[in-house]
């Protein structure tokens, strides 16, 4: 999807900000951008993520936990943290987008809880409110917000994982009976990784093929009771999924159906309707647009994983960084003192890149909430709206969940054996949020999404072109591709980097140098790919496809580097909200991080390209190092920023014990040394030797 940048939203000029050392943080301000537009209910949510009654101690059995977290849920409904999106005549707000931002933050308690609070409210309860109609919510919402009915969101198959469009399981209408016979025709066609499926769920909301007079009229959502107080109602079955690698408080499980007769009026029929008669009518009548508008309602899971990893990042750079400004090892720069982890140039290279990152995923979903709120408001809900929604959730979520993970493993590694305690929270937070990345879709099958999407809009360049404008396209394209091929471009960019290899770091810290960078790569990849799958027009099916494959791996590549671009652009339009001067400063430096570590990441691409030549890359290392060092003496109030106090973070190595200790410690060596009875070091006798052999000499 091409994104623009407005004129109110321009890049700031290198040249409006002050290289200023002295610059400082205004914790505060920071912070009050970092919250948004729904701050109130970002820090509603954060105190209640606070309370002890919502956190899991650690060593729970998976059963006990499952316990702990339900009763959790009864803290939420009882807070009233649950209501937010609904509509006011069931008891609700009707604001979407508060929603997301208070659930987001639950991940700080508990990702489990977090979890299975999304399960029951923003997609069980989510799918009956957007595919239902006004007497399906006020039927079941009012017992889905109280907890009266906990139920599943039953849509993915043993069997096909990701791809919603080939799931197996029917849902017939018997024009007799007036109803749906459920069926789930094989083992493959389990529902399977169901959130509340094998314990406290007792209703469903099961996609199935709709079928009626024969005809099969794709997938379609259906409210399908599971269980009573006896256990499962006759026709239904399942069994438990058991220990997990992480999300141990979720009670997943499998679900299968066998001829479950359900009436007609529990077909969610908001886009695809079954008359008594079994007539099936539609208000879209392209069956793959009626598919995708369906599944696009259910984006919300998707913009709620991209704010909770952005979360968890932040939690987890606060308890590294400050550990980092604790710590001390080695004393390579004097002989009683050890240094701080964090002034080794190699500890900032681990932590503050990722720190930068986890700024720019968090302005990004910022605006992707601003989006899915607009959408789901209904003050900006057309097609492209939320062809746009569904591209942008898909590229953030899938950046910043991998982030998370990626993140939370350095900063468990960067705070060595301490890091590995799970007092400290890094291994199950790790374990928690692996399953990030593959459910609410595969990001891998995600970035393939998006795609699509930008290949589609490159096409949209064509659409109704005349042979005039296609010629001087061709022609352009055609120039463009000479000069990179032919090295011009790199032996003009050569000539103009020499002999000054500050001008080369000066060009490079521009902002509409670092926005052209990234942009020519994501233009130019999606041109390549474009290019090579024209040959696929027109070829049988089997041979398009294997075309495709050809390209699929160009193709994810193009859609990554198309989301960080993204979240580029987030985090300098982001800039501009923050007011103070020094804030400002340094967090341009920390966006400029940012930018040139995309451009490190991928600087193979760039100079076998001719985007950058040989002496502008070389100067690029050092001036990414001069960057960190400016940054470092501020890495502790840039993740003061983030909000998050011990109530949060729950980790020993973020207290301040590790400065109490070392403070002990050098003070312990300082009253030592004073006191003249401390051990003579052996090298320093060995030395004293040598220099009175050689002063016999």
């Amino acid at each position: 999807m091409t994104q623009t940048v407005s004129k109110s939203a321009r890049p700031i000029p290198a040249s409006s900000v002050r290289d200023d050392d002295s610059a400082v943080v205004d914790v505060d301000a920071l912070s009050r951008a970092l919250l948004g537009k729904w701050a109130d209910i970002r820090l509603q949510a954060r105190e209640l993520a606070g309370r002890d009654e919502l956190h899991t101690p650690a060593g729970l059995s998976h059963t006990e936990h499952r316990e702990r977290v339900m009763t959790q849920l009864k803290v939420l409904v009882d807070t009233k943290a649950v209501h937010r999106a609904f509509p006011k005549y069931v008891g609700g707000e009707d604001n979407h987008g508060g929603n997301v931002a208070g659930f987001a933050e639950l991940v700080v308690a508990d990702p489990s809880l977090q979890i299975k609070a999304g399960v029951q409210w923003g997609l069980f309860g989510s799918a009956v409110l957007h595919l239902g109609n006004r007497e399906h919510h006020e039927k079941w919402l009012p017992g889905i917000m109280s907890l009266e009915i906990p139920g599943c969101f039953a849509m993915t198959e043993t069997g096909h994982g990701s791809d919603v469009a080939s799931i197996a399981t029917t849902a017939e209408y018997d024009v007799e009976k007036e109803e749906f016979i459920i069926n789930t025709p094989f083992r493959a066609a389990w529902k399977d990784y169901i959130g509340n499926g094998a314990v406290y769920g007792k209703a469903a909301v099961v996609f199935a093929h709709l079928i009626t007079k024969g005809v099969d009229h794709g997938v379609h959502a259906f409210y399908v009771e599971l269980r009573d107080d006896n256990g499962f109602l006759p026709g239904v079955g399942g069994e438990d999924d058991g220990v997990k690698g992480g999300l141990n408080g979720i009670d997943n499980g499998r679900l299968h159906f066998s001829n479950v007769r359900i009436p007609r009026t529990n077909l969610l029929n908001k886009y695809g309707d079954v008359a008594a008669d079994g007539t099936y009518t539609s208000s879209i009548e392209s069956p793959g647009r009626r598919f995708f508008t369906m599944i696009g309602t259910l984006v919300q899971g998707r913009v709620s994983l991209d704010g909770a990893a952005v979360a968890a990042s932040k939690m987890a750079l606060k308890t590294a960084i400050q550990y980092g400004t604790e710590r001390r090892q080695f004393n390579g720069a004097s002989d009683i003192k050890e240094e701080v982890l964090m002034d080794y140039q190699q500890h900032q290279r681990r932590l503050l890149p990722r720190l930068a990152t986890t700024f720019a995923a968090s302005f990004a979903h910022d605006e992707l909430l601003q989006k899915f709120d607009d959408v789901f408001s209904g003050a900006h809900d057309t097609d492209e709206d939320r062809q746009d929604l569904e591209t942008l959730a898909a590229a953030l979520k899938s950046l910043s969940t991998w982030h998370a993970l990626d993140t939370l493993q350095e900063c468990r590694e960067a705070t060595g054996g301490a890091g590995f305690l799970s007092e400290n929270r890094f291994t199950a937070l790790r374990a928690d949020l692996d399953i990030y990345a593959t459910f609410e879709g595969d990001n891998t099958v995600l970035l393939q999404l998006v795609a699509k999407r930008l290949l589609a809009d490159y096409a949209k360049e064509f659409v109704g072109a005349d042979f005039g404008v296609l010629a001087r396209y061709a022609v352009g394209q055609a120039t463009d591709r000479t000069m990179h091929r032919t090295g011009l471009r790199q032996i003009v960019q050569a000539f103009a980097d020499t002999g000054s290899e500050k001008k080369s770091a000066v060009a490079l810290r521009d902002p509409k140098t670092q926005r052209d960078l990234l942009t020519d790569r994501v233009g130019t990849m999606v041109a390549e790919v474009a290019g090579a799958l024209k040959a696929a027009r027109g070829l049988p099916k089997d041979k398009g496809a294997a075309v495709f494959n050809a390209n699929q791996h160009a193709l994810i590549e193009a859609a990554h580097a198309h989301a960080e671009l993204l979240q580029w652009e987030a985090f300098t339009r982001g800039l501009e909200r923050i007011e103070d001067a020094g804030t400002r400063q340094v967090m341009t430096w920390v966006r400029d991080l940012f930018g040139l570590s995309l451009i490190e990441k991928n600087l193979g691409w760039y100079l076998m390209n001719g985007r950058l030549s040989a002496q502008r890359a070389r100067t690029l290392g050092p001036y990414i190092n001069r960057l960190l060092a400016k940054i470092r003496p501020h890495a502790v109030d840039l993740v003061d920023s983030f909000g998050y106090g011990p109530e949060h973070l729950r980790s020993k190595i973020a207290s301040g014990e590790e400065k109490a200790r070392q403070d002990e410690a050098m003070e312990y060596q300082r009253l030592l040394r004073a006191s003249g009875a401390a051990p003579v070091d052996e090298k320093i006798l060995i030395q004293r030797k040598k220099q009175a052999a050689k002063a016999k000499r």
